[in-house]
């Protein structure tokens, strides 16, 4: 995906719509959120953008639609897990979401913010298991705030330090994707039982 190209199409209000979409709706979680972060923020730096009203728009997206995934969440979850015997879902789920969320939620939601697809379902995992709103709200602003002024601030800041920073925008943003997704498979290779799934799954594609 050419990130320049995309940005300098779609504006601001396009950046608003990602960001929205990819912080609480389901359909989202493909959308390149930290890439387009840090590509935006280098665009501020060429004056393509302005860095304060993209600070503004990112961080406005990134909170109503992490809020809007935690609405849906609440109100739609608890309806998903009223059968027992449900072949997708089951009401276990629901009290171990709700357990979760008491216990750590909080960092979570701030954490969440900078792992993709997690971002994404991070929110509506909180409606369901029925997080109190308003202290969901006050870490959904620092985590949003962090994750969106942040990365366009990093974005700004090394388009105007470093001189020809584009010949080397690709490498940069590949780094920031593969950072993003660390965690990720670091906590899935953590748990002996994945590990054999996945080697077993090697195994067997040999």
């Amino acid at each position: 995906m050419d990130l320049v190209f995309l940005i300098k199409t779609v504006g601001y209000f396009g950046i608003f719509a990602i960001l929205f979409a990819e912080s609480g709706l389901f359909i989202g979680f493909f959308l390149p959120g930290d890439s387009l972060l840090f590509t935006a923020g280098f665009l501020a730096s060429q004056h393509f953008l302005n860095v304060w009203m993209l600070c503004a728009i990112a961080f406005a997206g990134a909170v109503l639609g992490d809020s809007v995934g935690y609405g849906f969440g609440y109100r739609v979850g608890p309806k998903i897990f009223t059968k027992e015997d449900s072949l997708l879902f089951h009401r276990d789920h629901l009290e171990q979401s709700r357990a979760f969320f008491l216990k750590h939620g909080k960092k979570t939601i701030v954490l969440a913010r900078f792992m993709p697809v997690i971002r994404t379902f991070a929110p509506i995992l909180a409606g369901v298991g029925m997080m109190h709103y308003q202290t969901f709200l006050a870490y959904n602003v620092i985590g949003g705030a962090l994750w969106s002024i942040g990365l366009s601030l990093l974005g700004y800041w090394l388009g105007s330090a470093i001189p020809n920073i584009d010949k080397y925008l690709l490498p940069i943003i590949l780094l920031i994707i593969f950072l993003s997704v660390l965690p990720s498979i670091i906590h899935i290779l953590r748990s002996k039982q994945n590990r054999e799934r996945i080697i077993s799954y090697v195994k067997s594609k040999i």
